[in-house]
């Protein structure tokens, strides 16, 4: 269970005021002894000036003042002007609860952060994590927070900076290793970003740091530089494979509706052709039948027809048609029945 007793703070901001000023009456004395009564009104002027600078204290903002007495926890404060009892019965530290905090790993902005003494492993052991399947990325990242419990914060554990600093790698270097390289080079980061953030919130709840991550943010996943001309030849590969996959696809997509259409096409167009075949040959049957039943009635009369009918339609199927006189002997005579045709239509 967390104490609500500490230290003072190394700077309390009024208990050195007393002795500051004895020290200094001391040196106008020049080591004489005074009178004994110009020495009480020293001293009381002194102690008054004590009282009067050490009874009060200003909070900023951004800041919440956190109040001791006696070195243990008695109440905290809003911004602005406040009193307190002096010559350090009560000590204020400021937080600011109201700013938000960020902590950079594996990289460095060009801006040095006032409280930045741990954060010294640059991008080499911090940003070099082993992925599950024993690959080496180089993963860097922001965190975000702020200080939502300034007593937990300064009272529950020592260092918190350096608590948030070491959960956030702890958390981070589990997460991608539970994952393969692949996945946290490409696809999972957002992933990676919001379950880092929920489980180094619960850390700090359970260590009761006071402290809400505001966010975690993937800064940069690569892979070491010694291997990574080869890890984008890979991905060069995989995105060609995907390009590729994705262009069979859409030829797919665009041929195999196409040659259903044929097929469809091809078989309603066999479909029609086969029903008008019977049809025809139904037709024909039925023709066959209706003249074998009128030659069956009258077999002189039909072959006659029948012959006038076939002689009709070679005769208009011929170029030239010859009547030949069987009577004749010797020379052939003939008689050019397409030729007297021609006449007759040319004289009329």
């Amino acid at each position: 269970m967390p104490m609500d007793w500490t230290p003072p703070p190394k700077n309390p901001g009024g208990d050195n005021d007393f002795n500051k000023l004895v020290e200094e009456l001391k040196s106008k004395f020049g080591g004489r002894r005074p009178k004994s009564g110009l020495l009480w009104l020293a001293l009381a002027g002194a102690l008054a000036i004590a009282l009067a600078t050490s009874s009060y204290y200003t909070v900023g903002p951004e800041e919440t003042g956190v109040v001791q007495r006696f070195g243990a926890y008695n109440r905290e404060s809003e911004p602005g002007l406040h009193f307190k009892l002096p010559l350090g019965i009560e000590q204020v530290t400021n937080v600011k609860t109201r700013r938000v905090e960020k902590m950079e790993f594996g990289f460095k902005t060009a801006q040095v952060a006032a409280r930045g003494s741990f954060r010294d492993a640059g991008s080499g052991e911090t940003a070099l994590m082993l992925s599950g399947d024993l690959n080496v990325i180089d993963v860097r990242w922001i965190v975000q927070y702020r200080i939502r419990d300034p007593k937990k914060y300064l009272f529950s554990i020592q260092e918190p900076e350096t608590a948030i600093w070491d959960l956030s790698q702890s958390v981070m270097r589990r997460i991608v290793g539970d994952r393969w390289a692949d996945a946290v080079l490409t696809l999972e980061r957002a992933e990676i970003a919001i379950q880092a953030q929920k489980e180094l919130q619960e850390l700090l709840d359970h260590y009761d740091t006071g402290v809400q991550i505001v966010t975690v943010k993937m800064q940069d996943v690569n892979p070491p530089d010694p291997v990574r001309s080869a890890f984008n030849e890979v991905n060069e590969a995989r995105q060609q494979k995907e390009r590729m996959i994705n262009e069979a696809q859409e030829a797919y997509n665009r041929e195999i509706p196409k040659a259903q259409g044929d097929a469809k096409r091809i078989v309603s167009e066999a479909e029609g052709y086969a029903t008008e075949t019977v049809n025809r040959a139904n037709g024909e049957a039925q023709r066959f039948s209706s003249v074998l039943a009128s030659y069956q009635k009258a077999k002189d009369v039909t072959k006659k027809r029948l012959y006038l009918e076939a002689l009709h339609g070679m005769i208009a199927a011929a170029s030239r048609v010859y009547v030949v006189d069987q009577s004749v002997r010797g020379l052939l005579p003939h008689l050019d029945i397409a030729a007297g045709a021609r006449g007759k239509e040319g004289g009329k």
